[in-house]
């Protein structure tokens, strides 16, 4: 039996307001944010993506009788957003939860870089993670995935420690060499945890390449990617699916008709009898790992590279970043909630991102979302804000809502 396994990350950025002047910040959820902008972004997204997607996934998992089964890994941040500007966004990941057919992961609050910084952070972000989750869907994710599939050793020792069955990441040839994404494997320093490896072939051709018309597979239809599929039995055991969930109605627009290739997807994958559907902890709880895996450097799932280089390749990064977690005993010990909220959102990756400079092959990638006009520009912008925070310590005062 060959398994798919289909993951959607979502998770929605944030802008920070440009134009702050020290001090001088207005009252709202959080002082640095452009809260006009981020509703609209909002609002453009849920109306693109995140509703008619979800409607078409809850017919989906309707119509198969539950034999189409999917999962999400939903940021904190884009939860947040939710409950602000999208509530009914909200809801409808709550009705899929409903289905029993749907499986939430694990991941960092602030969607950040924090298991690289700050193994503390990274505790307490996964904790608040996990007690959202608790509270607006009453589930508790046994999967985990760290921010944009970033993995290493050290990472699976700690998930194993915490306890959870899975962990996600990339199945990059550095890692891999002559081996297949399509099996379950075990990270090479633990004894219990399941690794699930993107088969980023298959996935990238759907996310990125869907709508190009020079691509040597295009048009691409469901019946012609399930037979991609298909062709992996005997030759692998699972096909892990991973994309953003925007691929859907933001990345690939309705007029690329990705809804249609959606709409007739599970249908396409099952109407060979040695195919299913599960999710990633049903994965790993019926597969037996075939090898271990050593990942003694850093992977991701961002750019050709498959590293770190998309939220830390050049200077600025660095020192966002250093200047960043270089506030955090201050920070904690403020004991003040507003404050330690703001400095956990100014984690999010999306602001690093915004900074890197690699404008070649991965260069329109790294447009989405992003509000800047320039690397340097989002660098200054973030580079204000903390310059702000650290005026607002210096003087005692960490109401970010106050006016001096």
């Amino acid at each position: 039996m060959l398994t798919v396994c289909c993951y959607f990350q979502v998770h929605q950025p944030f802008r920070l307001n440009q134009d702050f002047t020290f001090f001088e910040i207005g009252s709202g959820n959080c002082a640095y944010e452009d809260d006009a902008g981020n509703r609209e972004i909002m609002r453009r997204v849920a109306d693109r993506c995140y509703l008619p997607t979800n409607a078409l996934m809850l017919e989906l998992i309707e119509a198969f009788g539950g034999r189409f089964r999917i999962a999400y890994s939903i940021s904190g941040v884009a939860l947040d957003q939710f409950e602000l500007y999208a509530p009914e966004v909200l809801e409808s990941f709550k009705g899929l939860m409903a289905t029993g057919c749907v499986e939430l992961l694990s991941e960092t609050y602030y969607h950040s870089l924090a298991f690289l910084f700050s193994p503390d952070e990274f505790r307490r972000q996964v904790a608040a993670h996990r007690e959202k989750i608790e509270e607006l869907f009453d589930y508790t994710p046994t999967t985990f995935r760290n921010t944009e599939l970033i993995y290493n050793n050290d990472l699976a020792a700690e998930i194993e420690r915490q306890n959870f069955k899975a962990i996600l990441t990339e199945g990059a040839t550095q890692i891999l060499g002559w081996r297949t994404p399509n099996y379950v494997y075990q990270p090479s320093p633990t004894y219990r945890l399941k690794l699930l490896l993107k088969n980023f072939q298959l996935s990238d051709d759907l996310a990125f390449r869907f709508s190009e018309d020079s691509w040597d597979g295009y048009p691409l239809t469901a019946d012609k990617y399930a037979a991609w599929i298909h062709d992996i039995a005997g030759a692998g055991e699972v096909v892990n699916l991973f994309m953003d969930y925007e691929t859907f109605g933001e990345h690939q627009w309705a007029e690329s008709g990705i809804f249609e290739f959606l709409r007739a997807f599970p249908g396409a994958v099952l109407a060979n009898e040695a195919c299913c559907f599960m999710t990633p902890c049903e994965v790993a709880e019926s597969h037996h790992p075939m090898a271990k895996i050593d990942v003694p450097h850093v992977i991701s799932w961002a750019d050709i590279e498959r590293d770190t280089t998309a939220w830390l390749g050049n200077d600025m990064q660095g020192a966002a970043v250093a200047d960043l977690y270089a506030l955090e005993q201050k920070i904690i010990d403020s004991g003040d909630a507003a404050l330690i909220d703001t400095w956990g959102r100014l984690q999010t990756s999306d602001h690093f991102y915004y900074m890197c400079t690699k404008w070649y092959s991965d260069g329109d990638v790294h447009k989405y979302f992003n509000p800047y006009p320039s690397p340097h520009q989002a660098f200054i912008t973030f580079a204000n804000v903390l310059n702000d925070i650290r005026l607002r310590l210096a003087n005692g005062s960490t109401d970010l809502r106050e006016k001096k």
